[in-house]
């Protein structure tokens, strides 16, 4: 049954955080849009304002308004024309009509003041201000226009165009007298306009709540499919141990980072479950390798003490348990050994040496048990292929090599070793006669204890400890170089060891014979 989890857990969990962060960024996107097109909607409005005042002034200087030389403002249109008497109605809410000094003139011929109802709620302009206005209008041509925007007592909001327009007299300003500017100022509401922003407002601010919180759903949706693989992952780690290393977990097939993660999980197991078959074999390696001259031990000197008589049989019984006792210090030997190379507490003590000596003394060396054996051993090697190497260890590796070959190849039979050099790396070649590998054993002949089926002699003491190769194996790997094997029953075994040579090394052409072609 799965467990409950806490508000402080569910809060402090990946989910949580990934939604959080959609979540803040989606409310900071969603504020940036709306601000973008709040100032957006602000400046088309702005600018339809500007145009419906600037068309109702065309319309007012166009012939709308005329003002006689008594001072008086008229009003001309067709009152029977609907679009007129509209113009003429919506210009009329809010104007404003004044001489060049801020004195109010009259409309019509009943006199009374040129100024709107409307006008007046947002406040006549001072005479002050229409004096300097009038004056800068003079000063440029066309005289300049001017926009203010008013509120009236009740707060409604006002958008006013002011200027100078002139009498029937003097519509031309190049010849206008000193008396001829009017001061004009008419304006619109801006409700409408502010109306359409409040309305933007309202529904942006509506659906801001509601798009965040699907977007809060759907992004913890996405997060928990998201997440999905990585729980499964944890589940599955949860589920492993030493006895069920055999799980994987299934790739989405998408390619992404999750798969890549399900797929180094899945290699990591891999190699957690070689790792525990290879302690389990080798835990039983060990315990049968040690068993056995235990075993043989115990045996000696039980059938010494029930059975012997005579000093010679005791010490005969003494002899062959000195015989395994040695064999089993070999074997612990050599355990520790292997144990201290590949856990890196054995680190190579490279110089720079001739490989050439190490092949030519270990095959003398190997000569009087070659013979021994009636095995022709042969080296075919330059004369000089220097290399920065640790001597020790490829005295052994050599040593190992040399020994299988040897033990395994019949009477009459040849072991050569080629010893070659190339750009940047130097190979080893130890080949035999021999009965050979089949092809299904190739693959484990480097594991610890593992010994070919049915090949070299009886199990005795002369087995070997089936350890040689992994020694091979640790010391090539070590010097960062390879080993291959080509091997066929009835037709011998080549081992070729290629190890890297340092660019400061330097080999000379061979002159040793032709390499010999290989008999398989």
């Amino acid at each position: 049954m799965p467990r409950k989890r806490t508000y402080r857990q569910i809060t402090r969990g990946l989910r949580f955080r990934l939604t959080a962060v959609y979540a803040l960024f989606f409310v900071f996107l969603l504020a940036g849009v709306a601000a973008v097109f709040q100032v957006r909607l602000a400046s088309v409005l702005d600018v339809q304002e500007r145009n419906l005042v600037d068309q109702q002034w065309a319309a007012l200087k166009g012939g709308y308004l005329r003002i006689e030389k008594n001072a008086h403002a008229f009003w001309y249109y067709d009152q029977d024309d609907e679009d007129e008497s509209r113009i003429l109605f919506n210009i009329k809410r809010v104007y404003f009509i004044a001489d060049r000094n801020g004195n109010l003139i009259h409309e019509g011929e009943a006199g009374d003041d040129a100024v709107s109802t409307e006008y007046e709620s947002i406040g006549v302009d001072p005479a002050a201000e229409i004096r300097a206005r009038v004056r800068e209008a003079l000063a440029t041509n066309p005289p300049k226009t001017f926009y203010t925007e008013r509120r009236d007592k009740q707060g409604a909001h006002f958008l006013i165009r002011s200027g100078i327009v002139f009498d029937e007299l003097h519509q031309n300003p190049a010849t206008a007298s000193m008396s001829a500017p009017y001061y004009v100022a008419i304006g619109i509401s801006l409700a409408p306009f502010e109306a359409i922003s409040r309305q933007f407002t309202l529904i942006y601010a509506s659906v801001i709540p509601v798009a965040l919180i699907l977007g809060l759903l759907l992004g913890w949706f996405m997060a928990g499919r998201a997440l999905e693989p990585v729980l499964e992952v944890a589940q599955a780690a949860q589920r492993i141990s030493g006895s069920n290393l055999s799980l994987r977990i299934p790739t989405r097939k998408a390619g992404d980072e999750l798969d890549y993660l399900i797929l180094t999980f899945n290699r990591m197991i891999e190699r957690l479950e070689a790792s525990f078959q290879q302690m389990k074999q080798f835990s039983a390696d060990v315990s049968h390798e040690l068993r056995t001259p235990i075993t043989a031990i115990r045996g000696q000197l039980e059938v010494a003490l029930f059975t012997a008589k005579t000093n010679e049989q005791y010490r005969d019984a003494i002899v062959d348990a000195l015989q395994d006792i040695d064999r089993l210090s070999q074997i612990v030997r050599a355990l520790l050994l292997l144990s201290q190379a590949e856990s890196g507490q054995l680190a190579l003590q490279k110089s720079h040496i001739d490989l050439r000596l190490i092949v030519r003394d270990l095959v003398e060396q190997f000569q009087i048990p070659a013979e021994a054996e009636k095995v022709r051993l042969i080296a075919d090697a330059p004369s000089e292929c220097l290399a920065s190497v640790d001597r020790v260890q490829i005295e052994r590796m050599l040593t190992n090599l040399l020994s299988n070959a040897v033990k395994f190849t019949p009477e009459g039979g040849e072991v050569r070793v080629r010893l070659r050099s190339y750009p940047g790396s130097a190979e080893i070649v130890v080949e035999d006669t021999g009965s050979g590998i089949a092809k299904e054993y190739l693959p484990h002949i480097f594991d610890r204890f593992y010994r070919v089926p049915g090949s070299g002699p009886a199990p005795g003491p002369d087995q070997g400890l089936g350890l040689g190769l992994s020694f091979v194996a640790w010391i090539v790997k070590a010097h960062q170089g390879t080993i291959n094997v080509d091997s066929s029953p009835g037709r011998g075994t080549r081992f070729t060891v290629r190890l890297p040579v340092e660019a400061g090394d330097q080999t000379a052409p061979e002159l040793a014979a032709e390499p010999v072609a290989s008999e398989r």
